[in-house]
């Protein structure tokens, strides 16, 4: 646990340090967020953060690379974590074009199966799903490629379409990457098997990486992440999540933390589990592409109804609405988790406390004036000489806020 703790402040620091470089290039290379007509941020801001964010990613494999437990694993949870970041560095290099010259939805659609390609050439793809009787459902090449490119494209489209506010996508890939880390290590050690795992690798090393750019990039953001961010960290989200099923043996994971063995866990949790994690991110790109098809738009249309955009318009402030998000985002990541590993009366009470809690703060804040509540859920993230409250709304009753503009 210590090796992976350090994974995750290497990951943060690095990024942290790199993203004021990545900003000075986006300033110098014209790779600037400009005031769009959807967009609700009143000046421009510059892109590219997901340079800092690849750089802390390989800065932590590294490192782990030559700690004493890490560096003595198996050689192919290496192999694996480098197929996974040289196919982000793909999408990487194809959101920092798209950022500086935008480019059209085909052609970054063909960068994300190209990266695919290059996960299923290093054997990462789904191959068969096993259960606790030791039987096991096979995928053949074609099933299980094809299976893998629609997870990994889906979770980068997702992500590229939550990320509209500063600090979103950040902070919900994060808490997602640091649940599926708590999914991994805790899976092996209830089965008794190597602690060692590219999944608990990778997830630590990216939500120390959002961690490092989420200081620079929480409201007022001085920099986004931009397509070569979001794409990024999509794709090593949902890469990792699909290394789980590549490096154990059929039967291997089967034990629940009360000793008992049950088959829904390895048959369905390989597969539910990214979707279930990022289901805040994908319920929203499910929502915009039947909006904009039923209205005779291009899915790939921008518009200005996302799932954060309701949150500002029922009266939430820019801040609140961001953590709001972070909120229901941890509730559904961690809830899965630790549905599927633990059980019993104390797990479901917190589960639904949690739950209501969560609610509350999304429906019941906006009907009165909190300050004293953003005070408490902002303080912590609120930059050194920053106001801590909102803008008063202008005539039109539109914050004077300053969200990234994606979609």
């Amino acid at each position: 646990m210590r090796e992976y703790l350090l994974v995750f402040l290497v990951a943060t620091v690095v990024t942290y340090l790199l993203t004021v470089v990545a900003r000075e290039i986006a300033v110098r290379t014209g790779a600037v967020a400009k005031v769009r007509d959807r967009d609700v941020h009143a000046e421009p801001v510059p892109y590219l953060g997901g340079l800092a964010m690849l750089g802390g990613l390989w800065a932590a494999y590294l490192v782990a690379k030559v700690l004493p437990f890490l560096g003595d694993a198996s050689p192919f949870v290496f192999d694996d974590a480098l197929a996974v970041l040289v196919a982000g560095s793909l999408v990487c290099a194809v959101g920092v074009v798209d950022d500086i010259i935008d480019l059209d939805a085909l052609t970054k659609f063909g960068g994300q199966v190209l990266a695919v390609g290059i996960l299923v050439y290093a054997g990462i793809q789904f191959r068969y799903f096993y259960q606790s009787t030791g039987e096991v459902f096979s995928l053949d090449a074609g099933q299980g490629a094809l299976l893998t490119a629609f997870i990994v494209v889906a979770t980068v489209n997702a992500v590229n379409f939550i990320d509209g506010l500063d600090g979103l996508a950040a902070g919900v890939i994060g808490i997602s990457a640091a649940a599926f880390f708590l999914f991994c290590y805790s899976l092996a050690f209830l089965n008794d098997v190597t602690l060692a795992t590219t999944g608990a690798l990778l997830s630590a090393a990216l939500a120390g990486s959002c961690a490092g750019f989420l200081v620079h990039n929480f409201h007022p953001a001085r920099v986004f992440m931009g397509d070569s961010g979001s794409m990024l960290i999509g794709l090593v989200l949902s890469a990792t999540a699909i290394t789980v099923t590549t490096q154990f043996a059929p039967g291997d994971l089967t034990q629940g933390a009360d000793g008992s063995r049950s088959s829904l866990l390895p048959v369905l949790l390989p597969v539910a589990l990214p979707i279930l994690i990022m289901i805040v991110p994908l319920a929203d790109l499910v929502l915009a592409v039947v909006r904009r098809t039923r209205a005779g738009r291009s899915p790939f249309a921008p518009d200005k109804q996302h799932l954060h955009h309701r949150l500002l318009e029922i009266g939430h402030s820019h801040r609140r609405a961001v953590i709001i998000m972070w909120l229901w985002a941890g509730l559904i990541a961690f809830s899965v988790v630790v549905a599927s590993l633990f059980t019993g009366p104390v797990v479901w009470g917190v589960l639904g406390a949690s739950f209501v809690v969560t609610v509350g703060l999304t429906f019941a804040l906006p009907l009165v004036n909190a300050p004293l509540v953003d005070q408490v859920l902002e303080q912590a993230l609120e930059p050194a000489g920053e106001p801590l409250l909102e803008p008063v709304p202008d005539e039109a009753g539109t914050p004077d806020s300053d969200p990234s503009g994606t979609l």
